[in-house]
């Protein structure tokens, strides 16, 4: 009975790890994110939120709390499923948020979302969309959302199949799944890495930064249902989108890490502490859609 027992646990034990190995979303994001090796993925200990996406996929999270955090970072990739750069830098800076800064100017709770919709990464060939066709940058509660989504979806961009705000805000589990981080993590600052524009944009209160790395502001305007809109306009919760030039490839690594350092030394001056944040404004002229 004892060598039973003995084997009966050896075979659990190994299902266990077996199940959590096949479980992790590294081999797919190692083999469609463009300079993620499996190393950097498997390094990033990403844990399921419980969430999952339209197709059942997991939806990924990683927390990096340091004791006596005073700031709440929400850090999100890969809205459109076609920006796959979008996610890979979130990846690569999951590693350098983990890494103890020389100087840090405060200490921050950095909550990073590196694919949130897996299943337009996944599809061949990534699509913008979720599986149900939903852009899910176009589908946040907005101000008059049920007529402004429409009228700009079908006067301004001629009912493009790839911006459908789909047939109501929060309508889709994974843009449920961000609105409930928004409610639950309450950060004070989110950063939307997305591309191919190669700028930055910046929504809601405090001076936005200048620039990250080689990204310069430019900021695109808003528009109904975006996180930039919900979030920077609406709920006065500072918005970052990061606009990198190539969908396919990431920019060097130097550069991503100057990225980074950009956005720390920024985050230091500007978003300070909880409610202490300097005025800015928000620029209504769109002539992008990110």
């Amino acid at each position: 009975m004892p060598f039973r027992r003995f084997a009966f646990s050896l075979v659990a034990t190994y299902l266990i790890a077996s199940g959590a190995q096949a479980a992790s979303p590294c081999a797919e994001f190692s083999a469609k994110l463009p300079n993620v090796k499996r190393e950097l993925c498997d390094a990033a200990q990403l844990q399921s939120s419980g969430a999952r996406s339209v197709n059942g996929q997991a939806l990924w999270v990683r927390d990096i709390k340091p004791e006596n955090a005073t700031l709440r970072v929400l850090v999100l990739g890969a809205i459109h499923g076609d920006e796959l750069s979008s996610g890979a830098v979130a990846l690569h800076w999951i590693k350098l948020a983990a890494q103890p800064p020389q100087d840090p100017p405060q200490v921050i709770h950095w909550r990073f979302v590196p694919v949130l919709n897996p299943d337009g990464v996944l599809s061949r060939p990534p699509r913008r969309v979720n599986a149900h066709g939903v852009d899910l940058n176009r589908n946040f509660p907005t101000p008059n959302w049920d007529r402004d989504a429409k009228i700009y979806w079908e006067k301004r961009t001629g009912k493009d199949p790839r911006r459908w705000p789909g047939p109501k805000p929060l309508s889709e589990p994974e843009s449920r799944f961000l609105h409930e981080q928004m409610q639950s993590f309450k950060p004070q600052l989110i950063v939307s890495i997305h591309a191919p524009y190669g700028v930055l944009d910046f929504d809601g209160p405090s001076v936005p930064p200048s620039r990250l790395g080689r990204l310069y502001l430019d900021q695109v305007g808003i528009f109904p249902g975006s996180l930039g809109n919900y979030g920077g306009i609406h709920k006065g919760v500072p918005v970052v989108t990061i606009e990198l030039p190539n969908s396919m490839r990431t920019p060097l690594d130097a550069e991503m890490r100057q990225m980074w350092l950009d956005l720390l030394r920024w985050t230091s001056e500007r978003i300070v502490a909880p409610g202490n944040v300097s005025a800015g404004t928000a620029t209504e002229t769109p002539h992008r859609a990110p």
